[in-house]
């Protein structure tokens, strides 16, 4: 009996400085938990970032003034195609979607940030109770009336809660570039859109010129089969050409048709309602563009700033697995008061209060918590070989941009010779006809030649325009990055 009295009041006395000693135990403890988390450094990429693009401009001064500009669609000066943009950029339901995203992440963060801070919780109880009169020998009712502040805290001693938190607020600056490069995507499918509706209208002036075009020269050599000196060959022949050059009509419609409900869907409007006059790429200007300097390219893609606040959430969750090992410490307390009446409730002599400090150390959990390092840590690597294979994929369609600007143009100054020399032939060929000196089977190939010529050009000329838009959105135009501001500190 003496050592157990001993014994209690050994611990009575030890229990105020037990809590304590835990506390000064804690942070001694938090140079180990440094040891233990020398592990989580960012990993390297390792980039291998040119001086320059291949087929860009040889001169840095040069590349570095001619970034893209961010209304980038106003250069090719039209002013139905910047209305468009403009109303996409508002109206777009996936950007709108992306904004929704951007809300559901910032939540996210403050959400994961709320174990960085206290909880309060306030309860209150009122009870009326009667005891068993057999029982107790007295049947008087009770009440009991309690209102209590019920405090919890979990400090952070090992970084955990913050690097979760860390994680959580990359995701919501991801969230951020991916809003900039669906409305980059956006744009650019717009421009694109808008151009094959102008392309669409002018291979249907080709192919309506080309069938006037046909149909006189039927009309001559039905005059000529009048006369004696053509064959019904020669006029079956022709006809197969005019008809040939009627079917190729309906196709070109449709496309245009189908361009026209894609850009309707683009800014979110029903196509019945929609108008796009549209015209021809010959009014269209031609914008010169440098590509700049391959490392400005690092922060002027919204892509890359994507995946580059991805790793870095990555990274963050590969902390707050370490962490996981550690000790969690908790403090928690309850003060208020109790009184068997109201009137008593709020004295001094009706309060109560407790104190609580715990100290949770995993020891055995199945692997659970190596498992989920190893699962962060495979993520970060994942996300890292991404980032890395991002960055050269875009130095990549830069240079395929590039190339398909300059081939394009080159292209098209070529075919345009292919055209001029096809129509002189055609423009021979059709008053030789009608002088009777030639013979319809080379006015039969003049024309076929001098009509694919024509539509080969205008498709030429949509390529060109399409290249130069890629080059743009390969440059991540029309985004301007954020500056960075230094740490005053």
């Amino acid at each position: 009996m003496g050592l157990g009295r001993r014994g209690s009041a050994f611990g009575a006395t030890l229990r105020p400085r037990g809590v304590i000693s835990l506390l000064y135990g804690i942070v001694l403890m938090q140079p180990l938990g440094g040891c233990l988390l020398v592990g989580s450094e960012k990993p390297e990429p390792a980039l291998d970032i040119p001086a320059a693009y291949s087929n860009g401009p040889r001169s840095e001064v040069a590349a570095e003034a001619a970034l893209p500009p961010l209304d980038w669609w106003r250069s090719f000066r039209s002013a139905e195609l910047t209305e468009i943009i403009e109303q996409a950029r508002v109206a777009n339901l996936d950007i709108a979607a992306a904004v929704a995203r951007i809300v559901q992440a910032d939540a996210q963060a403050r959400i994961t940030g709320a174990a960085l801070l206290p909880s309060l919780d306030l309860n209150a109880d009122a009870t009326r109770s009667q005891p068993s009169k057999t029982a107790s020998g007295s049947g008087t009712p009770r009440n009991l009336i309690t209102a209590t502040l019920n405090a919890s805290y979990e400090i952070d001693f090992w970084g955990k809660n913050r690097a979760a938190l860390r994680a959580a607020e990359e995701t919501a600056i991801a969230s951020r570039y991916d809003r900039e490069v669906i409305g980059l995507s956006t744009v650019a499918a717009a421009a694109n859109a808008y151009f094959q509706v102008l392309a669409a209208q002018d291979r249907l002036r080709v192919a309506n010129d080309n069938l006037a075009s046909a149909t006189r020269v039927l009309n001559l050599i039905k005059q000529r089969l009048e006369a004696g000196t053509a064959s019904e060959l020669d006029t079956a022949q022709q006809e197969s050409l005019v008809n040939t050059q009627r079917a190729a009509i309906p196709p070109l419609q449709q496309t245009l048709a189908l361009n026209r409900n894609a850009l309707a869907l683009l800014i979110a409007r029903s196509p019945e309602h929609v108008r796009i006059r549209g015209g021809s790429l010959r009014s269209i200007a031609v914008p010169r563009i440098t590509p700049g300097l391959p490392s400005e390219l690092l922060g002027q893609r919204p892509d890359l700033r994507e995946a580059e606040a991805q790793l870095a959430s990555a990274n963050a969750n590969v902390e707050n697995a370490r962490a996981q090992f550690l000790p969690s410490i908790t403090l928690t307390g309850d003060a208020g008061y109790s009184s068997p009446a109201l009137r008593t409730l709020i004295r001094p002599e009706s309060a109560l209060f407790s104190v609580t400090a715990g100290l949770t150390q995993p020891i055995f959990d199945g692997l659970r918590i190596q498992g989920n390092l190893d699962l962060t840590k495979g993520r970060q690597d994942e996300l890292l070989q991404n980032y890395r294979k991002s960055v050269i994929s875009a130095f990549v369609d830069v240079e395929n941009a590039l190339t398909s600007v300059r081939e394009t143009a080159r292209r098209e100054q070529l075919q345009q010779e292919v055209v001029n020399s096809s129509r002189r032939a055609f423009d021979i060929s059709e008053q030789r006809l009608r002088e009777g000196t030639v013979d319809l089977v080379t006015v039969l190939q003049t024309q076929q030649t001098l009509y694919q010529a024509l539509d080969t050009l205008a498709q030429t000329r949509l390529a060109r325009f399409q290249s130069i838009v890629s080059l743009y959105q390969a440059l991540g135009g029309g985004w301007l990055p954020k500056p960075e501001v230094a740490d005053a500190r």
